[in-house]
């Protein structure tokens, strides 16, 4: 028989975290492992003088955030609001476990919100039959490919979403889909495979670009305003310092997620800023997710007016994000 080995990891006691902590929920550091044998961390919040069995959410994302990011105040925004929830740092990243550093899966990173599942569903304090998931970014994508394979999850919350399966495959607004263009992509990744190899370990491909470009395009200078400043520098986000290994995505470049999205029967429900350079990927996932559907009535996408990419990360100073909507729709599909 084969048993589920926690590993120890080191983590933060301190409150580390990028937005202040709430007076209203209960704050603590939980561990749990995935079917792959990695140990993930996540900082679990509880509402105060919460009384039987609760609703929960776990939480995710950016891609190439950590969880006393953007997912972390999602949490906490959530627990306030009567939900136990969980924002934890995927496989490889944070203080979550996994070696080498610093790599992405679309298997594994699905498999990081199933395990996830898995914790909610035998904490004392959680209804298992209450289990919901909310993904920013790159892990919208990872949220939505869960939601269509993990049936015990009753509703999933999609924010800013990136696929991030068509944005190596295809580039940013599919301007590199081409087998040339991806051939050229596949060549450098695997040369780059020899150089790490002889070098012994993995090259960084570099976070967000720091100093900015006076040129830079307007979604470059999104996320500088966002990891490269203190509205959301941490020292542990792979986006506000080195980045993901230059290897660290190579899978993405050839396994499509979202293939059965439009098999999803859970309650789903699509967040973009109208302004954001990535609102095609939600826009294109949701037609996806309900053409030939049998399962539209509980489906929904939401178009925040005039919101950027990073403004559904913390709200963009001007409360971009829908917390009483996902706070309605989580209370409707996790009753």
């Amino acid at each position: 028989m084969t048993m589920m080995k926690t590993e120890d990891l080191k983590l933060t006691r301190e409150w580390d975290k990028t937005f202040p902590k709430s007076d209203r929920v209960n704050h603590s550091k939980v561990t749990f492992v995935n079917r792959y044998g990695i140990t993930l961390a996540a900082d679990m919040y509880v509402p105060k003088n919460a009384d039987g069995k609760l609703p929960a959410l776990a939480v995710s994302g950016p891609f190439g955030a950590v969880k006393e990011q953007s997912s972390g105040l999602y949490a906490q925004t959530m627990a306030e609001r009567g939900f136990l929830t969980i924002a934890f740092d995927p496989s490889f990243t944070g203080e979550s476990g996994g070696q080498p550093r610093y790599m992405a899966s679309p298997d594994i990173n699905t498999e990081d919100f199933m395990a996830a599942v898995d914790f909610l569903s035998l904490c004392d304090l959680v209804d298992p039959d209450r289990i919901g998931i909310i993904g920013i970014c790159g892990w919208g994508g990872m949220a939505l490919n869960t939601a269509a394979l993990d049936t015990r999850i009753k509703a999933t919350a999609v924010m800013t979403m990136y696929d991030m399966t068509r944005v190596n495959a295809k580039g940013y607004f599919d301007a590199e889909d081409s087998e040339e263009a991806r051939y050229a992509k596949k060549a450098a990744l695997c040369a780059q495979r020899i150089v790490d190899y002889k070098a012994g370990e993995y090259a960084l491909g570099g976070g967000v670009v720091d100093p900015l470009p006076e040129d830079a395009p307007f979604f470059v200078k999104d996320y500088y305003d966002y990891y490269k400043t203190s509205r959301g520098y941490h020292a542990r986000s792979l986006n506000s310092n080195g980045g993901w290994n230059v290897i660290g995505c190579e899978s993405f470049l050839n396994q499509p997620i979202l293939q059965y999205s439009n098999e999803i029967r859970s309650a789903v429900l699509i967040v973009h800023g109208e302004k954001a350079h990535s609102c095609y990927f939600s826009r294109d996932a949701y037609a996806n997710m309900v053409k030939d559907s049998k399962y539209t009535d509980n489906k929904e996408l939401m178009i925040i007016p005039d919101a950027v990419h990073t403004d559904l990360y913390d709200g963009g100073g001007k409360d971009a994000i829908p917390f009483e909507k996902l706070q309605s729709f989580f209370e409707e599909y996790l009753k």
